[in-house]
């Protein structure tokens, strides 16, 4: 499974952004795909994820805030994110979890800056 994340960027605090990932390759089972992010000097840590059945979990720090969402027909998880605060700086990762082979696939990182 491959991975492509796109739409970081540069926001001053108060904006918003929207992260978009396609998955491709072997996409047969049931799934979940999801956000992480990873600020400099931090481990890195869910936002949100989704199943395909559409479950949700989102982090504490972004409930009300952020709002994922996936089309399945085309293999995309998205990531709505209002109300950006400098916190929110870090680099987000997609993620895929095969649940029938317990495999985690990442993509490359969209780096997201909230300026104060």
């Amino acid at each position: 499974v491959q991975l492509q994340a796109s739409g970081g960027g540069t926001v001053q605090a108060g904006g918003s952004l929207r992260l978009s990932c396609v998955a491709s390759g072997s996409i047969f089972s049931v799934n979940v795909m999801g956000w992480y992010r990873q600020a400099p000097g931090k481990q890195r840590d869910l936002v949100a994820d989704m199943t395909g059945g559409g479950n949700i979990k989102y982090a504490e720090a972004v409930k009300g805030r952020f709002t994922i969402s996936r089309d399945n027909a085309k293999n995309t998880v998205y990531l709505q994110m209002d109300s950006l605060k400098p916190d929110d700086t870090a680099v987000y990762f997609c993620n895929f979890f095969d649940m029938a082979t317990a495999l985690d696939y990442w993509g490359q990182g969209t780096l997201v800056t909230v300026s104060s």
